[in-house]
């Protein structure tokens, strides 16, 4: 793992960053002929999931309000590197966005060598598009009603609990490693290859917990076939309201995913500020931010600066994470 490289350049990033906003500042007044042709969404994610939901969702609303095509084009695969590269390559004249996730822009740089880091430099954030926060869920099979409870019964069984996750290094498995470090307990990372065979794995009991956003699981949590313990974010969601806190427990325990508009690097700032506009007034539309909160997500139109605030504080913690439990996916 890079770290060192890694940080350096999400620091230049950072820095760059703060000093394209001062441009733009300075350039707001101008009047930026945009859009004048399609625009292109580009999500690292197959189509179906949460990201692509909200990328389609809002291009629908965009397409409204610019009175221009908005398309999505799913890139999944490779952990984002490719929807990362196709967006650092394209033209800077804002008809081709990246939806890209914090596992896509902060995991993947610090956990391969594949060329993330070195991509992400090449993207300008634009703004927040939303938050996805994830429960804790155990088999109903189990008698584990709490997340205390859990952390019980790890304590006492060392080894024995196990945590299931669509695969090495990513979020949920990295989830389970805070849990570890948090909880001081002993827990065993089951991976597998993708979602299905972990939570048909869950519901038998054969694994003992799983982090997932709730929507997903939903219908088996209310046939009884899965019990849902704690919200894994910080404070209370919309989609999450009626649910304890992970942080109530094991305090400091935050696993949120999260999701920015990036643009190529060389973007015009006059431009990079209208496309933000656009996408803040298509955030908050009261359609859209009803449709998007009724699957388990939340919208957060926003800035530049915070696209970056998130940044740091997400590498700033997950790098520690990584770190201590020596996780690396090649």
């Amino acid at each position: 793992m890079q770290f060192q490289s890694f940080l350096k350049i999400a620091r230049r990033w950072w820095v760059l960053g703060g000093a394209l906003v001062l441009c733009a500042s300075a350039s707001a007044q101008q009047t930026v002929p945009w859009p004048g042709k399609n625009i292109r969404i580009v999500v690292p994610y197959a189509a179906g999931g949460p990201a692509d939901l909200v990328a389609r969702e809002l291009a629908q609303v965009l397409t409204a309000e610019l009175k221009q095509s908005v398309v999505v084009e799913n890139m999944g695969g490779a952990m984002g590197v490719p929807a990362l590269g196709a967006v650092a390559r394209a033209e800077p004249d804002g008809h081709t966005l990246l939806m890209a996730a914090v596992g896509n822009v902060v995991l993947q740089p610090m956990l391969s060598k594949q060329g993330g880091a070195d991509l992400v430099a090449k993207l300008r954030p634009v703004s927040t598009v939303s938050t996805a926060p994830h429960v804790l869920v155990t088999s109903a099979k189990l008698p584990i009603r709490s997340v205390q409870e859990l952390v019980d019964y790890a304590r006492a069984n060392p080894g024995k609990v196990s945590f299931a996750s669509a695969g090495t290094g990513g979020t949920a498995h990295l989830a389970m490693e805070m849990f570890k470090s948090l909880s001081k307990t002993d827990v065993l990372h089951v991976p597998y290859k993708g979602s299905s065979g972990s939570v048909n794995d869950l519901v038998s009991g054969q694994v003992t917990a799983l982090f997932s956003s709730y929507p997903s699981l939903q219908g088996l949590v209310d046939k009884g076939l899965l019990r849902v313990l704690a919200a894994t974010s910080p404070s209370q969601s919309p989609a999450t309201k009626s649910l304890p806190l992970m942080s109530a427990t094991l305090p400091g325990y935050d696993y949120t995913t999260w999701y920015a508009m990036y643009a190529p690097l060389a973007t015009p700032a006059p431009l990079v500020q209208r496309i933000q506009q656009a996408l803040n007034q298509a955030l908050r539309q009261p359609g859209l931010v009803a449709k998007i909160e009724a699957a388990g997500t939340e919208l957060h139109p926003g800035t530049a600066q915070e696209v970056q605030a998130w940044t740091q504080r997400d590498t700033d913690k997950w790098s520690r994470v990584i770190r201590d439990a020596r996780i690396a996916i090649d």
